[in-house]
C-alpha cells in the first residue's frame, strides 16, 4: 500500500511516500513568486500627496495561476497514492484539498486528513507522516 504524507506551504512541499517498509522523501518548490507592490509615493510638501495605484487583481491573479501549476504537481507527483495526509501551517493545504476536489476526485477520495501544522524539519515530518499512518494501520 502506498502512502502518502504531505507537509506544504506556499514555497515548497515535502513528500513523504510509504511503499510497506521502505520510505522515500522527496521536495517540490512552487515558482511562486511573493510580489511586494510598490505604490502610496508622497512628496514632502503635501500632507497626504499624490499616491499611486496599486493593481492588487493583478497579483492575486498571477499567484493564482501559480499556485495552479504547483497544485498540478504535486498532483503528478501523487498521482499513485492510495491514502494520502496533508498538514501545513497555513491555508494553501485547504486550498490544494479544494484543488483535489474540484479537479482530481478519485485523489479527492484518497484524502484522509487536512491538518494544520506550523513548520516542521525533514526528520519532524517524517515521523509525522510515520505515525499518521501507523496508527491508522
Amino acid at each position: 500500500m502506498k502512502r502518502i504524507g504531505i507537509w506544504m506551504d506556499k514555497e515548497k512541499a515535502h513528500i513523504m511516500r510509504l511503499i510497506g517498509e521502505k520510505e522515500e522523501f522527496e521536495t517540490i518548490f512552487s515558482e511562486l513568486e511573493f510580489f511586494n507592490p510598490k505604490g502610496g509615493s508622497r512628496t514632502r510638501t503635501t500632507k497626504w500627496g499624490p499616491q499611486d495605484v496599486v493593481q492588487d487583481s493583478k497579483y492575486l491573479e498571477r499567484e493564482k495561476h501559480q499556485l495552479k501549476a504547483y497544485f498540478n504537481n504535486l498532483v503528478e507527483a501523487i498521482s499513485d497514492a492510495e491514502a494520502i495526509a496533508i498538514f501545513g501551517p497555513a491555508e494553501t493545504n485547504e486550498k490544494f484539498r479544494k484543488e483535489l476536489a474540484n479537479n482530481h476526485k478519485a485523489l479527492a477520495s484518497k484524502l484522509k486528513t487536512v491538518t494544520k501544522i506550523d513548520s516542521m524539519t525533514e526528520n519532524q515530518i517524517k515521523a509525522l507522516v510515520r505515525d499518521y499512518f501507523g496508527h491508522k494501520n
